[in-house]
């Protein structure tokens, strides 16, 4: 994979990611408090690794394409 390739994938994983844990912690962060380190890890990768690979990463892709196609008119 090209150099360009990659970081255009860390970007949009990174624009996948950050505002997905964001939202996550906001809503659920007091009540996983309780919990200790591991679990509340666990907790987050169980339920947020699915979101960014089926709906996260395909919205930001689908995002960018709709830049890409309004930058050639």
């Amino acid at each position: 994979m090209k150099t360009k390739m990659k970081l255009m994938a860390s970007l949009k994983i990174w624009l996948a990611i950050y505002p997905s844990i964001t939202l996550f912690l906001f809503l659920f962060g007091k009540a996983l408090n309780a919990l200790a380190l591991y679990q509340r890890t666990f907790i987050l990768t169980i339920a947020l690794v699915p979101w960014i690979v089926f709906v996260g990463v395909p919205i930001v892709d689908f995002i960018m394409r709709q830049f890409k196609e309004n930058d050639r008119n």
